[in-house]
């Protein structure tokens, strides 16, 4: 199986992990066969498998953790939020707290994106809100150096 590299491939990687986790989030099915269904039946050409199988292997995994983030954020029950709004959350969520070495910024902003292609058409600011504050506790360290940094 070959891999996506470098930042397209992971742009692909949260593109399909994404649908995969909203899915998951529809039907309740187990992630990993949902992961493999996408791997053996979607064109995944590009992709980055191996972190496309950590974000749909681990952000259900973690989901209590991203929930206790998200939910003291949200202005509507998170059953309210529409199922697209809430794999990008979950996904971006997981990234601010798990993926330290992709900076807050470019998570924000692939969440952003995700929601625009996938979401409503306004959806993208409610996301660019709520990863902010959570980045903000999150990464304090990184969202007081971007502070500074202009």
């Amino acid at each position: 199986m070959t891999q996506g590299s470098g930042n397209r491939g992971r742009i692909f990687a949260r593109r399909n992990a994404v649908q995969a986790l909203y899915q998951w989030l529809l039907t309740g099915d187990d992630p990993a066969g949902i992961r493999q269904e996408f791997i053996a039946e979607r064109d995944m050409k590009g992709t980055d498998f191996d972190y496309f199988e950590r974000l749909v292997g681990e952000v259900p995994r973690q989901y209590q953790v991203l929930l206790a983030q998200l939910e003291p954020l949200l202005d509507r029950p998170w059953q309210q939020v529409t199922p697209v709004e809430r794999a990008v959350l979950l996904l971006g969520c997981y990234e601010l707290l798990f993926c330290i070495e992709i900076p807050r910024r470019v998570v924000i902003n692939e969440a952003v994106e995700l929601v625009k292609t996938f979401g409503t058409e306004e959806g993208y600011r409610y996301i660019n809100a709520l990863l902010d504050k959570v980045s903000r506790k999150a990464r304090a360290i990184e969202y007081a150096a971007d502070g500074k940094s202009g």
